[in-house]
């Protein structure tokens, strides 16, 4: 759409495309521009004509404009200063494909966040169900037959983990039949269960197995039970003494074994990593929660068997729910034992920094006025409102007046930090980080 404008901005000439050649702006002539456009942009025209006027071509800015018909279509107008005198011109595009491709991108962004929070949840429960399970379940790759995933269960009846070769402790005679069975299922999806001779002591296992997908990738789930009543020697787990007080104790502690495995751990190390029943950590790395970079299980694991113990390591522990957490880790590890295992603590130490006093300076709370002039309640108020002012101006001194940092380290949203900086009259400040206006 070209508008040509004389210098009283009045519409003089109008030329428009087809999408809206049915509209009949003839009966813009005469009138000024501002009139022809929705309240919201009448702001944005005026600041278009001074702009033109002053340096002869103003930025671009999305007016609704308001056809004859009540048609009201988003349009991006640039206004350009003719020479001699001759007035301007306003050159727009129409943006309404843009603004419904926007709409479909957000729905389809919203649908795709719905679907990702469903996902999340299956998986959630599927691994509760997994870790939970009584019967021993190993999760097969369909290329190597390495073991992908092993529940609590598996651990301690066959000491299979993540990585083991399965065929290697399978009898030799079984493993073409196993592998027979592994086609089937690739035809069928699901295979009866047969039993074989799996571990070191050859025992009898039902095996059934069935396929899992997984995009491009293919995995078997093997379910394995013991055939009849005591024909399986299951070998307990390699006993680990922790003291029962350790159970008790509101900080963390985990017996890792000599690869980083869990073996043991108390109430409070589930609750720092939001996990409910101690058999679902068992068997896995500790890895899994500690990942912060430069601060990672794996420094820790290197620094205990280099200097034997660690003392006050700081890093960062990822829940199953979402939740980062700061924790302190002490650590050492029973290097002169059979088992070599790894006593490890962790100490809750907040999720964000305190407050330092600036300048050693004490908030001056008021003084006791006389008995009977003021209740308790309006001293108790009064000593807030100088803590609360003092801590305000501390996280504004110490992120040199950016508001978004000291709302974050005063664990308040920007909203209720403005509240607060307009009632004590210390919004003379600046945010590095507040958009510009147009």
């Amino acid at each position: 759409m070209t508008l040509l404008l004389d210098r009283n901005d009045v519409i003089t000439d109008v030329t428009v495309s087809n999408t809206v050649a049915g509209e009949f702006v003839k009966t813009w002539l005469g009138r000024p521009w501002i009139e022809t456009v929705a309240d919201s942009g009448v702001e944005k025209v005026r600041r278009s004509l001074d702009d033109a006027r002053l340096g002869g071509l103003s930025a671009y800015r999305q007016i609704l404009q308001r056809f004859p018909s009540g048609l009201e279509l988003p349009i991006e107008y640039t206004t350009v200063r003719l020479g001699d005198g001759a007035g301007l011109m306003a050159i727009g595009r129409n943006l309404q494909a843009s603004s419904e491709l926007q709409s479909r991108l957000l729905a389809a962004q919203e649908a795709m966040e719905r679907d990702y929070w469903k996902l999340r949840e299956v998986e959630t429960r599927y691994r509760l169900l997994f870790d939970a399970s009584n019967e021993a379940v190993l999760v097969l790759g369909s290329d190597d037959m390495r073991v992908v995933e092993a529940n609590p269960a598996a651990i301690r009846a066959l000491g299979l983990t993540r990585g083991w070769e399965f065929l290697n402790e399978m009898a030799p005679r079984e493993r073409e039949p196993f592998r027979a069975m592994l086609a089937r299922v690739r035809e069928s999806g699901r295979a009866p269960g047969s039993v074989f001779h799996i571990g070191a002591q050859q025992a009898p296992w039902i095996l059934r197995a069935s396929l899992m997908n997984d995009d491009a990738t293919s995995f078997y789930m093997i379910q394995l039970a013991p055939v009849g009543q005591g024909a399986v020697a299951v070998a307990p787990p390699e006993p680990v003494e922790v003291n029962g007080i350790l159970h008790c104790m509101p900080d963390g502690f985990v017996v890792l074994d000599r690869d980083g495995r869990v073996q043991s751990a108390n109430q409070a190390f589930l609750e720092l990593i939001q996990v409910d029943v101690e058999s679902a950590v068992v068997g896995r790395s500790l890895d899994r929660w500690m990942r912060q970079p430069g601060a990672d299980f794996a420094a820790l694991l290197a620094d205990v068997r280099h200097q034997g113990r660690v003392r006050a390591y700081a890093t960062t522990l990822q829940g199953e729910r979402g939740r980062s957490i700061a924790v302190e880790v002490s650590a050492g590890a029973d290097a002169g034992g059979p088992s070599g295992f790894i006593g490890v603590s962790l100490r809750e130490t907040g999720s964000r920094p305190a407050l330092a006093l600036s300048g050693g300076a004490q908030p001056q709370l008021p003084a006791l006025a006389a008995a009977g002039q003021s209740p308790l309640k309006s001293l108790v108020q009064a000593a807030v409102e100088v803590v609360e002012r003092h801590y305000v101006e501390s996280a504004l001194q110490i992120t040199d007046g950016n508001r978004t940092a000291a709302a974050e380290r005063l664990g308040l949203s920007r909203q209720s930090l403005y509240a607060k900086l307009n009632r004590y009259g210390l919004d003379g400040g600046s945010d590095a980080t507040s958009p510009s206006s147009d």
